[in-house]
């Protein structure tokens, strides 16, 4: 039975395949952020989940001053949207490294930071922000486990960093890791495999304070490592879950200890009952991400459903109860994967105590916002 905080209005006039984001949901996420991190202040929370101004402003209203994106457009969305401090946790290469130095000249009253993992970005970085009236602080980004980006957390990190102190127009300003490779369920064993990372860190760190150099922060980890650092005792940490702002089928399920629950479900419609046990959706990956294999999406209002087949425009199940389903039946799902199918939609519509209260644009799905 669907849970009554998803209570639909009349959907006659809302298109489908689409989103619903549920903001009541969205606050109680952000609460129970807040209270598993042990402060705002202590979290980070990546943008790259929502992409929308709105749940920006709602978290700053909440205390969460802190941000984290991806992606520049990301960054611009959140210093529009009035976004005090936003870390692009992303390497600045080629062209994107002057679009950086003209959203830190554009956006005064949002701090930027940047990260680094190479020297020759942050030569150029220094370069590209010269003429400014404070430095720009700069994190060196560190490889854990993930395999993905980041530097070694032993001698050439700390040489980067060093470099960063010294390069003009840059101020070194901590050490940035992400253990997205840490998938266990048990709490427990999350915890065990998260440690050797947080001390590789952590051994850096001290390292840098022992000759001198400040490390303001430390930014750590993702979703389902966001209670292993924050219960870790590490003085600057700033936690940076993404998914928990709106939550998906994968975390719900694999994480069950993790106090959050989805705020954003598709609106899918029956389109076809091509033959007896069967149905068909219009919830194809071009409105639900792809991955991972298997079920994309969590139908709520069919217990029994069954993938079968799922294309660009077509989603494909099998029920013992497909008569009772209607072509044009409204189903009610929850992605998978939230994050790449947030960037499907341009919009999304707002539904308050059962009522459809308006539509926020999902504005950094885009690679350039303004242009």
């Amino acid at each position: 039975m669907r849970d009554p905080v998803y209570a639909l209005p009349d959907v006659s006039e809302l298109l489908s395949p689409g989103v619903l984001v549920f903001p009541a949901v969205v606050r109680q996420n952000l609460r129970n952020m807040i209270a598993v991190a042990k402060g705002a202040d202590r979290l980070r929370p990546h943008v790259k989940t929502h992409k929308m101004a709105e749940i920006v402003r709602m978290a700053e209203l909440m205390g969460i001053r802190k941000h984290k994106c991806a992606t520049l457009a990301e960054a611009e969305m959140v210093a529009a949207a009035g976004g005090s401090d936003v870390l692009l946790s992303y390497p600045l290469v080629g062209p994107n490294i002057k679009r950086f130095a003209n959203l830190v000249r554009g956006y005064r009253n949002t701090t930027f930071r940047a990260t680094v993992d190479d020297p020759e970005p942050a030569r150029s970085l220094s370069e590209a922000v010269a003429g400014l009236d404070r430095p720009v602080p700069v994190l060196v980004d560190l490889e854990i486990g993930m395999g993905r980006t980041g530097i070694d957390p032993g001698d050439a990190a700390a040489e980067l960093y060093a470099l960063v102190d010294r390069l003009p127009n840059l101020v070194a300003d901590g050490l940035h890791a992400y253990d997205g490779h840490i998938h266990d369920a048990d709490p427990a064993e999350r915890a065990k495999s998260a440690r050797p990372g947080i001390e590789r860190v952590l051994a850096l760190r001290d390292r840098l304070l022992k000759r001198g150099q400040d490390v303001p922060r430390v930014v750590l980890g993702g979703t389902p490592t966001l209670p292993v650092h924050a219960e870790a005792d590490i003085p600057g940490v700033e936690c940076s879950p993404g998914t928990t702002v709106l939550y998906d089928q994968s975390y719900l399920t694999r994480y069950p200890d993790l106090p959050f629950r989805p705020a954003a479900l598709l609106l899918t419609r029956v389109v076809s009952r091509p033959r007896p046990g069967r149905l068909c959706l219009d919830l194809g990956h071009k409105a639900v991400a792809a991955d991972p294999s298997g079920s994309r999406a969590h139908l709520l209002d069919i217990d029994d459903a069954r993938p079968v087949m799922h294309s660009e425009e077509h989603l494909v199940v099998e029920t013992a109860h497909a008569g009772d389903y209607p072509v044009g039946t409204p189903i009610l799902a929850v992605p998978t994967h939230v994050c790449p199918t947030m960037a499907l939609h341009r919009r999304v519509d707002v539904i308050e105590e059962g009522e459809h209260v308006g539509r926020w644009e999902v504005t950094a799905r885009d690679r350039v916002v303004g242009v």
